[in-house]
């Protein structure tokens, strides 16, 4: 096997262009560790270098064929290497920046529930403020969403008196809010 090795790069690609594929075989053991050597250098990543090493020899598998200069073989894959390598470098990126605003919305969506309970809170503290008729009004209309007429009915007084309450207890409220 030491004597395949000694064979070079355009010697073995041109075996494996010819349909031997054992130069193949040579030429993976003589480069891959080559590859992933490379791979890690750019991406500083173990796992990510392997799998681009082996992305890199499915293409090159499938190219080495049509490959024009067999002299060029080294260069060639390593071109492969790099692009693939940056390419994986681009996709984290992305996704690094994908995180950073998923982060940053997480981050603004519990501020905005922070901010609507410190308000809800402000909202029942002044609504507790209010007389018990404008409470009742207030929570009726807003809480259980029911039209003036309905709660005249419940309550039992004009359509009028309804009114004017809910506008006298929505002016206190805005007063009490304010301090």
């Amino acid at each position: 096997m030491q004597e395949k090795f000694l064979k070079t790069d355009a010697e073995l690609v041109k075996q494996y262009q010819s349909g031997d594929n054992k130069a193949l075989v040579v030429l993976i053991k003589k480069w891959h560790k080559t590859f992933c050597n490379k791979a890690y250098w750019l991406t500083k990543d173990a796992d990510a270098s392997k799998d681009i090493a082996q992305d890199s020899w499915n293409t090159i598998i499938l190219k080495l064929k049509d490959l024009k200069n067999p002299n060029s073989f080294g260069s060639w894959a390593l071109r492969i290497i790099y692009s693939k390598s940056f390419d994986w470098l681009r996709a984290q990126k992305r996704i690094s920046n994908k995180k950073l605003e998923y982060k940053h919305s997480v981050d603004y969506i519990e501020e905005e529930l922070e901010e609507r309970e410190l308000l809800k809170q402000k909202l029942k503290i002044a609504i507790g403020k209010l007389s018990e008729q404008q409470q009742m009004v207030i929570k009726l209309f807003y809480t259980e969403e029911y039209s003036l007429k309905e709660i005249s009915k419940t309550l039992n007084i004009s359509v009028g008196t309804t009114k004017s309450r809910l506008f006298h207890a929505r002016e206190k409220l805005k007063q009490i809010l304010k301090t």
